[in-house]
């Protein structure tokens, strides 16, 4: 039967700011991502995400929109889109565009009509609200980058609702009109090709109609950011979500086979309500619980079983460990663990998504205080929250710059670039690159790990073992998450097995028996012999 390309395939989030330079300016464009779609395709993932690329100030680095419908002069023009996304189906790659519906920029046209007048045709666009009678902000909600939420508008004499930055006025998903302007915006970019899209902090959609206070959050501590320090219980993941993420599954379902991906950072109880009654909702609800789960084999035995078993009928799993929000995974693993990681990412049950340059290892790089770019570190700095140093440009070769730009990037470039990088890692066949390459081989080459069910089988401190099944198919994947050698007892039939992938080359030849001694930092697929 055929399978949704979204349940068997693997995503690749692009940041474009910092993918290729095509024009000399410092900053990644269109035109450079078509020029490396070739290397992207000969990973064998299946879609690329693409962060936003639409009009905008660049107040939050394009997660600020003054045009939906048309392609910002940084990033290019609607051609160079066009000529993307033709290059990308004839690599048999799918597209998914980046869609921020909760907010736009203060200088879209309808935010500027919205201010022109407490009468105008679309002051109902945007949450307004009288000020207290002692003329403070309506209530007490925080933004997400630090001070309160409200925005006083001097020509107007009402506070405007903002969840992140001043310049980015939150839409009022509760006026018919504006979900139906969202509805013609995705229309537009389907219409177009888009394989579907991510939705940006869907679970803020809808607020309190009553705009109540948070309360306090208990468990705040003046080293986490602000926004901690309530409890965002009337600011956002409303009840009315539902019904409203329904809606756009509506326009998703107009088209056909086309994906809706919902950024979603909450618990887990409330992050499966997002596929939706009867799954009319997100078709992934982003899970983002390995990017913050402890690195060790029953921290993440125990999240994994949470997660299977907290999944809706006919919920299809996923899985993130990193992105453009995140440290680099490189950073929070290690790097002798990143082939562990990659292993279990690409075998768990699920969509996985990678980020641009996990593949190579890329780490952290440090970002001097005078070049700063990121709008969360200037608003709170120190805190350690800084998203530039996961977003610096991709690796490419040796050369200046890493082959990113001739101009001075606008981001600085990691220390040791010119050793991690595409063509240096391409030219080795026991490279990082080379392993992720093989993994996503293998899962397209076996059905099971793709498709196939999941089931635990043991985990002791650092080990982490797992089966997968599909009809006469069963994989076992070990999975040494420790820098030491570890003894482990393999039950019988899964030591009649044999090898078929390792994260080091040489341990593809490991002799299977009951006794096993898995090295660190080591991980193996074995295939288990037909039964009967």
């Amino acid at each position: 039967m055929a399978t949704e390309w979204w349940k068997s395939g693997v995503i690749y989030q692009i940041y474009p700011r910092s993918f290729q330079d095509s024009d000399g300016d410092g900053i990644g464009d269109l035109k450079g991502i078509r020029d490396r779609l070739a290397y992207v395709a000969s990973l064998g993932v299946d879609a690329i995400w693409i962060s936003p690329i639409f009009v905008s100030p660049m107040a939050d680095f394009g997660y600020d929109i003054a045009d939906y419908c048309a392609i910002d002069p940084l990033f290019g023009t609607l051609d160079d889109f066009d000529a993307l996304m033709a290059e990308a189906k004839r690599l048999e790659l799918r597209v998914i565009l980046d869609l921020v519906p909760n907010h736009t920029s203060d200088q879209h046209p309808w935010f500027k009509e919205s201010r022109s007048s407490r009468n105008s045709a679309k002051r109902d666009w945007y949450i307004w609200r009288d000020a207290k009678a002692d003329g403070s902000v309506p209530n007490n909600w925080i933004s997400n980058f630090g001070g309160s939420a409200w925005s006083w508008d001097e020509a107007t004499g009402q506070y405007y609702y903002h969840a992140f930055l001043k310049e980015q006025p939150d839409l009022n998903w509760r006026n018919p009109e504006v979900r139906e302007a969202i509805s013609d915006v995705m229309r537009f970019w389907m219409a177009r090709g888009a394989d579907g899209f991510r939705v940006d902090v869907i679970w803020h959609l809808m607020k309190d109609p009553e705009f109540r206070d948070n309360p306090p959050n208990p468990a705040w501590q003046p080293s986490q950011p602000e926004i901690n320090r309530l409890l965002q219980v009337h600011s956002a993941d409303h009840p009315d979500i539902e019904g409203l993420i329904t809606e756009l599954r509506r326009v998703i379902d107009e088209y056909p086979d086309r994906v809706l991906i919902g950024e979603i950072y909450l618990p887990m109880d409330r992050l499966m309500a997002y596929y939706g009654r009867g799954l009319s909702g997100t078709h992934l609800p982003f899970n983002f619980l390995l990017l913050q789960a402890p690195w060790s084999a029953p921290k993440i035995a125990q999240l994994i079983a949470e997660y299977e078993a907290a999944l809706p009928p006919g919920g299809w799993p996923n899985w993130v460990l990193g992105n453009h929000d995140q440290p680099r995974l490189a950073s929070r693993t290690g790097l002798e663990q990143t082939r562990v990681a990659a292993m279990l990412l690409l075998t768990l049950r699920g969509t996985p998504t990678l980020y641009y340059g996990d593949e190579i290892g890329m780490q952290q790089v440090p970002v001097p205080p005078e070049a700063v770019r990121d709008t969360w570190e200037l608003r709170e700095p120190g805190l350690g929250f800084n998203r530039d140093p996961q977003r610096t440009p991709m690796q490419w070769n040796g050369s200046s710059n890493s082959g990113f730009t001739t101009a001075t990037p606008w981001l600085p470039m990691a220390a040791n670039a010119a050793e991690c990088n595409v063509a240096t890692m391409a030219q080795d066949p026991h490279s990082l690159l080379a392993l992720y390459r093989s993994l996503i081989a293998l899962r397209h080459r076996m059905r099971a790990l793709q498709l196939g069910s999941y089931h635990p089988l043991f985990h002791t401190e650092h080990v982490l073992a797992y089966e997968r099944r599909l009809d006469d198919t069963r994989l076992v994947v070990l999975l040494n998450l420790g820098q030491t050698d570890e003894e482990i007892t393999l039950p019988e039939y899964v030591a009649a097995g044999r090898v078929l992938l390792a994260t080091e080359g040489e341990l593809a030849d490991i002799p299977l028996s009951s006794s096993l001694t898995l090295p660190g930092n080591a991980g193996l697929i074995v295939r288990l012999p037909l039964v009967g």
